[in-house]
């Protein structure tokens, strides 16, 4: 029996809360190591992304997909409430998936 994949919608910004990034991915360990060392030269290694501060977790890649854009359509208002209702201190969530 195959393992059960999962996908992640991410939420990640700078040392200010400054810019606030919206991305989907399968490995969100793998993801947020490469913004965080800037392996990709990208919007997130040009505002210094590095901090996750939410994520939310799909079995389905298309519906992950879909929240995404869901997301990425919205307000800033709206990610920061997103943010908000999961993590308050905006503390960086990265090192409680390792």
């Amino acid at each position: 029996m195959a393992a059960e994949r999962h996908y992640y919608v991410y939420l990640m910004t700078n040392k200010k809360n400054a810019v606030i990034y919206t991305g989907v991915t399968n490995d969100l360990i793998r993801r947020v190591y490469e913004h965080k060392e800037k392996l990709v030269k990208s919007f997130t290694s040009r505002y210094n992304i590095n901090k996750l501060v939410y994520y939310e977790v799909f079995r389905d890649v298309g519906c992950a997909i879909i929240r995404e854009k869901q997301i990425k359509g919205g307000s800033r208002a709206k990610k920061i409430e997103l943010i908000n209702s999961m993590n308050l201190e905006w503390n960086d969530l990265y090192d409680g998936l390792l």
